[in-house]
């Protein structure tokens, strides 16, 4: 079988809600992406076979899918079509997988997958909320409620049970988000997310090119003094990945097409796989998922060089790198979605473009990404730098 490779990768820098990028549709959003992905490849816009996004609240501006309408307004052209993805938060990386797929088996040679969410323009809980209000009813089916009677399927829930369960107190979870904040100063600072943002032009001559959600003037005290989550619990809005605004991509191809397309590889995927586990603890599944992917490739974390664990809520990297006895100096080495934000459907090939460029200024081999996903659902990618 064919090798897949990743030629380009970005992201816009986060949005707050209400923030900087509140301006823009998420279609345009996401056509600068696939935009930015051509140029910086320098390959023939007609080269691109298929663009395939995630995003998770697929209503509203981002409803009628948001992949083939961010096709119509980029400069692609309209022979390229588009689809969309809704794996929850794991979104984009599924459409990484997919685009991978699609290279591999050499049914096509040049895709884009990535992915894009406004939660300015399309709160979180959207879809759920207007079809309830509306009468319309919910996605918990009768048969889910008999497998599952009297449950609420809940992140923030499922969050607490991590945290008890793994013995991890809100002292930890308070430092680890200052942790994450401080390593996204570091790197804003030091320049570091310069090769993979895109600017974004939001008006009056300003680009958006830093990351809006970073807390520079973070402290242990301020984040321990936030407010619980649910009254006796441990997490708060501070240990919690921030709402955000944002788009990210990469190009997939195979060995043929960087061949047609005289294209040099960043990273080559090494292993992809995607697993189920218990949806009533949720956040959970990135552990197993994890060991079974290391399994499957036949490594061990040792073999690891760098971990991009999504920061939903600090208990989740926290309980996995518990569990697999993982290197926290390895572990989103740039700081994670607690400074820089979880722009849900995004957040996939957001972190993906973070891991290539992280491997390739240090000089490493082996990245592995993860997160956990609505649902109670894993992916894990291992890449190579090359």
């Amino acid at each position: 079988m064919a090798e897949a490779y990743i030629v380009a990768a970005t992201r816009t820098a986060g949005g707050r809600r209400g923030g900087k990028l509140a301006d823009w549709h998420p279609a345009d959003l996401a056509a600068q992406v696939i935009d930015a992905l051509v140029a910086r490849s320098g390959i023939d816009p007609a080269a691109v076979e298929d663009v395939i996004l995630g995003c998770v609240s697929q209503v509203g501006e981002q409803a009628t899918n948001i992949a083939r309408n961010a096709v119509l307004a980029s400069k692609l052209p309209e022979s390229v079509p588009g689809t969309s993805v809704d794996r929850q938060c794991g979104s984009s990386q599924q459409a990484l997988h997919f685009a991978a797929h699609a290279v591999m088996s050499g049914s096509m040679d040049a895709v884009i997958a990535g992915g894009v969410e406004s939660m300015t323009r399309v709160p979180m809980f959207t879809p759920n909320a207007l079809p309830a209000k509306a009468g319309l009813g919910t996605y918990m089916s009768p048969g889910m409620q008999r497998r599952y009677p009297g449950v609420e399927f809940s992140q923030f829930v499922g969050a607490e049970m991590i945290a008890k369960n793994y013995g991890i107190e809100k002292e930890a979870l308070d430092r680890y988000a200052l942790e994450s904040h401080r390593r996204a100063i570091a790197a804003t600072r030091e320049d570091l997310f310069k090769d993979e943002i895109l600017a974004i032009d939001i008006g009056g001559g300003e680009m958006h090119t830093i990351d809006e959600g970073i807390r520079f003037e973070a402290t242990l005290e301020g984040i321990a003094a936030v407010k619980l989550i649910a009254e006796s619990g441990r997490c708060t809005a501070a240990t919690a990945s921030q709402i955000c605004d944002g788009a990210s991509g990469v190009l997939v191809v195979n060995e043929r097409g960087l061949k047609a397309l005289g294209l040099k590889p960043m990273a080559r995927i090494h292993h992809m796989s995607v697993l189920g586990h218990d949806p009533v603890i949720m956040l959970e599944a990135p552990i197993p998922a994890t060991a079974r992917a290391l399994k499957k490739a036949g490594m061990r974390i040792e073999d690891i060089d760098l971990y991009e664990v999504n920061e939903a809520f600090a208990p989740v990297p926290l309980a996995w790198l518990q569990r697999l006895g993982a290197d926290p100096a390895k572990l989103n080495v740039n700081g994670g979605a607690i400074a820089l934000g979880h722009p849900l459907g995004a957040s996939g090939t957001k972190l993906m473009t973070t891991l290539i460029h992280a491997l390739g200024r240090r000089g490493k081999r082996y990245g592995l990404q993860t997160m956990c996903e609505g649902g109670g659902m894993a992916n894990v990618t291992i890449v190579e730098r090359l």
